[in-house]
């Protein structure tokens, strides 16, 4: 039973605070960004050029990249409670819009699990756990890849010295490998620690992970290298769409190096996330390209469009929340 003052909580005041408090955060960052009025002007500037299509392009594939996303956490709860793909792409969309104000954006799964019926969401959060470790693996492994390739760049660069990238990569190595182990071997992780005194009350919340086969598991990491490289292409495009004149392999490796620099660094979607993605933007596609101005509108236009419109739409679904809630607390 949840108390009448949370559910007023919840129906009547989070929604709206949410969105206040989301948009006024974003204005700031946008605000707070160097050369903004030159940035104005080169963006009023590339919206007349004709390669306006290349825009319009990454901002299809946002649609894409979270439906993937929303395929994935509808198979992984599917062993709990099954849901609608619409369902699961709103309840991911919610899920964006509470993440952009945690650390690494563990707040999803708050915003995923109100969709899910009272007494599984604890169970559907520890589901969701796995769906975020196969993207995680997906981008250690590809920032592994990246790595490799720049490591005479960044040298040569003197971003790092040769000691620290090789002290790095096989750092990221050895993770890599115990996150596969823990990963396919869901079943036996749960074993052992059903076994534990301290974890055998909440062996009820771990015994869903065992549904996962191998199978599902490998479905899951195909479907998060999808998403991977729907990433790259975006920021190919837009790189391309401000006149940051490079391949695509160099886009790649730059920008698969930087998420996994932001998959190891806790950051605030709406404090540092934007600010660090483009310091590590301008160094690593510094490499490539001097055009710091187009990577800087690339790094914005990227973060707005994957995050900030789906967050702003996620609020809005959140708004709307306590009709769901209303339904499932009619008995309170």
């Amino acid at each position: 039973m949840v108390p009448k003052n949370i559910k007023i909580f919840i129906n009547y005041f989070l929604g709206p605070v949410l969105f206040v408090w989301l948009s006024w955060s974003i204005h700031n960052q946008i605000q707070s960004q160097t050369g903004l009025r030159e940035s104005w002007q080169f963006i009023k500037e590339a919206f007349s050029s004709p390669s306006v299509f290349l825009l319009v392009a990454t901002f299809l594939l946002m649609f894409i990249h979270w439906g993937l996303e929303a395929y994935k956490w509808q198979l992984a709860i599917k062993g709990i409670q099954k849901i609608g793909f619409l369902t699961a792409y709103k309840a991911v969309l919610s899920g964006v819009s509470f993440s952009m104000t945690t650390p690494n954006r563990i707040g999803e799964y708050f915003g995923r699990v109100l969709y899910v019926e009272e007494g599984k969401r604890i169970k559907a959060a520890s589901l969701t756990i796995v769906c975020s470790m196969s993207q995680l693996i997906t981008t250690m492994f590809m920032g592994f890849i990246a790595l490799y390739f720049l490591r005479e760049p960044i040298a040569k660069a003197g971003l790092l010295s040769v000691v620290w990238i090789r002290s790095v990569f096989w750092g990221i190595f050895a993770v890599l490998l115990i996150f596969l182990l823990f990963y396919f071997r869901i079943a036996w992780l749960v074993k052992i620690i059903n076994t534990m005194p301290a974890f055998q009350k909440f062996s009820w919340v771990f015994e869903a992970l065992e549904q996962y086969n191998a199978t599902i598991l490998l479905r899951f990491l195909s479907l998060s290298v999808g998403r991977y490289f729907i990433f790259i292409l975006q920021y190919y495009l837009l790189l391309q769409f401000f006149g940051v004149v490079t391949g695509f392999g160099e886009v790649w490796v730059s920008v698969g190096a930087m998420f996994l620099l932001m998959a190891i660094i806790p950051t605030i979607a709406l404090f540092t996330d934007l600010t660090l993605k483009n310091e590590i933007n301008l160094k690593l596609l510094g490499l490539f390209n001097t055009n710091h101005l187009g990577i800087s509108l690339t790094t914005l236009g990227v973060w707005i469009i994957n995050l900030v419109i789906p967050a702003i739409i996620g609020s809005w679904l959140i708004l709307g929340i306590r009709r769901i809630l209303k339904n499932k607390y009619e008995d309170i």
